[in-house]
């Protein structure tokens, strides 16, 4: 699987599909998919996170991009967040998705792509390495 000379083309195209990893508290399925759109699942498996998983949600969509061997991920919406509210005056108030397309500006979730195949791979971010699989 050492794959360190593929472009970053060719590694956007093997992450093409939904893909699931776990970290030390977070079980988390993605989709990426070739409009370079992307939509993720997140639940919680530490309990003190689970109040953060009622504001925003566990879904997540945005935008993707492979940079230097970097993938980078862009929230957009969070579409199932307890923000989004309805109003009578009002059809709908997206107001935790302005709020994340406020926060994609300063902030990119990014990570190091140190190996992958069409079956698995291995990201870090920061000091945490992550192993995911496809799934599909």
């Amino acid at each position: 699987m050492n794959n360190m000379n593929l472009s970053d083309t060719e590694i956007e195209i093997l992450l093409f599909g939904k893909w699931r990893f776990n970290t030390d508290w977070e079980k988390i399925s993605i989709e990426f998919k070739d409009n370079m759109t992307y939509e993720q699942t997140r639940i919680q498996t530490f309990l003190l996170s689970k109040p953060s998983e009622f504001v925003t949600g566990n879904k997540f969509t945005g935008v993707w991009h492979v940079n230097d061997r970097r993938l980078c991920l862009i929230v957009k919406t969070v579409p199932k967040s307890f923000f989004n509210l309805r109003l009578l005056i009002l059809s709908k108030v997206d107001l935790a998705d302005m709020i994340a397309s406020i926060y994609s500006i300063f902030i990119t979730e990014n990570y190091e792509v140190i190996e992958i195949d069409k079956l698995k791979f291995i990201i870090s971010n920061k000091n945490q390495i992550i192993s995911g699989l496809k799934i599909n």
